[in-house]
């Protein structure tokens, strides 16, 4: 089972979601208080499992709603994705992937771990 991880950063908190094997699949933004991250963990919770995927990697994609993950090419041409919420908010983001079907990948993990994650404080 994966987990989130919470840690205090200069700025304030934050939390990866890490896979089962360890691996880092998703970053938040820095949040002001842990109360206000604990919150941005149960938003990846409610909204992961239910979000379609949008490719935006390809041209004419189609645009589905919120909640959704955005897969998108960098400008380094590696693959990221992030998650944004019903509210249109962007909840967590990737790290970048040589592929597109490891990005997909990534995309899976977060919606088969973040819901029964446990939430450990580093």
């Amino acid at each position: 089972m994966g987990k989130f991880v919470i840690r205090t950063v200069s700025s304030g908190v934050k939390f990866d979601l890490k896979a089962t094997n360890g691996q880092v699949i998703a970053t938040s933004e820095v949040y002001s208080t842990e109360a206000s991250c604990h919150k941005g963990i149960a938003s990846v919770q409610r909204n992961a499992p239910v979000a379609n995927v949008e490719n935006q990697t390809v041209e004419n994609y189609e645009t589905v709603t919120h909640p959704k993950f955005e897969m998108y090419a960098d400008k380094a041409g590696e693959f990221r994705f992030r998650l944004k919420a019903s509210n249109g908010q962007v909840i967590v983001t990737s790290e970048g992937y040589k592929t597109k079907e490891s990005c997909l990948n990534g995309i899976a993990s977060v919606q088969k771990n973040a819901p029964e994650a446990e939430v450990v404080a580093e």
